[in-house]
């Protein structure tokens, strides 16, 4: 009875331990830790090109601790534990403990004691695998295992026994959660490997990989002076910076980064709703409908089976590349961000070719082959038809321009603030104006190729009919046109009269105060004589009557 009562005991362990050795095994084969920290430290932008005409504010050293983030100076110098911190922030912070205190990182023993039954059972190997990462960087001693990861393991150093809290304490990058999820870092760093055939993005662009540098290196972002307004940009383009925009902090829950509303803060709005139209596609009425019956606790590549997902959610479809799941979601990328000529008269390029491919096999886990092909082939050509009318209407709008037509063009068109340069209908006329600068009928072509010909591209591929037909997309495209085209009309009228009739039909504040002054004056003029007149007349015929 002992001996069976200590083989009881035993088993889990030496399972562990077993489980441990082919975890060693695996790490070996990972990419070196050093390696990719010093990659991403090397091609961090910083504060970009534009650096000189722009200054931090406060709230930035959350969204770039590597380059902002600095201790608070208001704690007492003091030497903390990671038990001091977790006693603490119990108090102080109650949201951020009770979050972690649920976390995977504050009960790693229960992922140890996992049965195989539970869907949860893959984290016991995975564990097995960071401790394996952290032996082989020196952080662990072998075959020795994590009690938990706490605050000092994050916002100090892994195994750390104590820092200096005004000295030491750091804000986690990247890098810091890729000390223990190599695997996963190493995935998403390689997202800055895309090249495209005709460079029509830069390499490894649009991803979340280079967002930040993305963000940084837009001239309007850096002219604004507006800086509360400006980082609001950074809310969504951190994610090169940090993990917790997808694994929310202080829980970093897998369960909740699976689910489509984890995508929904950035993945919204005027110029990317595909969280909307995701929710008003068949796809997420089923999610809607069902999606409290699934389980998000198993990995994506047991979403179909185990997991019991009837319908694709964001991350099943972006994740999923050749039957494989990883953090590179650009794989099968094709019209990135926004749709452009450039693209479209590329799309039979084996490049595009094989990510049509790729698509047309993950939607073939639900879907049959031949529906899943003839579906892409009408979003293709429903985006290049949004186009070919934008591209019209920039070419109304840029002669516009050139031939200086534009309101105020000659008398009252500033300049915008450096680094941005000016432009017909560009992208800084959505974030900056003064004077006529812009003027309506650029602001409704910036408005159409930035947010209604993205919105009729993201409706399409995302299966959301309201979202290319008529609430959004192509209805509003229509729109778009007609203004454009009834502004250029009534512009180039007016430039075709003779000097003469323009003056006379100015319609400048002031000039309009003057005219209808003049006019109220004479008028009045007119009144006074009239009335004098009428006076006189009826004096002289009283008097008449008097002499009678």
């Amino acid at each position: 009875m002992r001996i069976r009562s200590l083989q009881t005991t035993l088993l889990p362990w030496i399972s562990l331990s077993l489980t441990f050795a082919a975890a060693l095994a695996t790490a070996a084969d990972q990419p070196d830790i050093d390696d990719l920290k010093s990659r991403y430290y090397k091609e961090h932008p910083g504060k970009g090109k534009f650096s000189e005409h722009w200054q931090p504010i406060d709230i930035q050293k959350y969204w770039n601790p590597k380059d902002f983030y600095k201790p608070p100076a208001s704690v007492p110098p003091i030497e903390a534990s990671g038990k001091d911190c977790i006693g603490c922030h119990k108090a102080l912070t109650p949201g951020a403990y009770h979050a972690w205190q649920k976390s995977a990182h504050a009960r790693l023993n229960s992922i140890r004691m996992l049965d195989e039954k539970d869907s949860r059972f893959y984290k016991k190997e995975k564990l097995a695998e960071i401790e394996a990462n952290l032996v082989r960087q020196g952080l662990l001693e072998e075959n020795q295992m994590l009690d938990e990861v706490g605050c000092i393991d994050c916002h100090g150093k892994v195994g750390a026994e104590s820092i200096d809290h005004v000295k030491e304490l750091v804000m986690p990058d990247r890098a810091v959660c890729g000390t223990c999820h190599v695997q996963e870092f190493a995935e998403a760093e390689s997202e800055k490997n895309q090249e495209w055939p005709q460079q029509q993005w830069g390499k490894g662009h649009p991803s979340h990989a280079v967002d930040w540098k993305a963000n940084v290196e837009n001239a309007v972002w850096a002219a604004m002076p507006q800086r509360e307004i400006a980082q609001g940009c950074d809310m969504c383009h951190y994610q090169q910076n940090k993990c917790d925009g997808c694994h929310t902090r202080h829980t970093f829950s897998v369960a909740e980064a699976r689910q489509p509303e984890a995508c929904a803060t950035c993945h919204n709005g005027a110029d990317h709703n595909e969280f909307e139209n995701y929710l008003l596609s068949k796809h997420g009425t089923v999610y809607q409908t069902q999606g409290r019956q699934w389980d998000f606790e198993v990995p994506l590549k047991d979403a179909l089976g185990k997991g019991g997902y009837t319908a694709p959610t964001c991350q099943y479809c972006h994740f999923e590349f050749a039957g494989e799941f990883s953090h590179n979601l650009v794989r099968k990328v094709r019209w990135a961000f926004n749709p452009t000529p450039e693209i479209a008269k590329n799309l039979d390029h084996p490049w595009f070719e094989e990510r049509k491919e790729a698509w047309t096999a993950t939607c073939s886990h639900c879907h049959s082959a031949t529906f899943a092909g003839s579906y892409l082939d009408t979003a293709d050509r429903g985006t290049i038809q949004g186009i070919e009318v934008e591209q019209e209407a920039k070419k109304v709008v840029q002669a516009l321009y050139d031939d200086g037509l534009l309101p105020g063009q000659k008398t009252n068109r500033p300049l915008p603030p450096k680094p941005e340069s000016d432009s017909p209908g560009g992208f800084f006329q959505l974030f900056w104006a003064r004077g006529n600068n812009p003027s309506r009928v650029e602001r409704t072509y910036a408005d159409m190729w930035e947010h209604d010909l993205i919105k009729l591209y993201k409706g399409l591929f995302h299966v959301n009919p309201g979202g290319f037909t008529y609430t959004e997309g192509w209805s509003e495209l229509m729109r778009d046109y007609a203004e454009i085209m009834d502004e250029n009309v009534r512009l180039r009228d007016k430039a075709s009269e003779p000097a003469a009739a323009q003056k006379s039909s100015r319609t400048d504040t002031g000039q309009t105060f003057e005219v209808a002054g003049a006019a109220a004056s004479d008028v009045g003029l007119r009144l006074v004589l009239g009335t004098s007149m009428v006076y006189g007349g009826l004096l002289l015929f009283r008097r008449n009557r008097k002499k009678k």
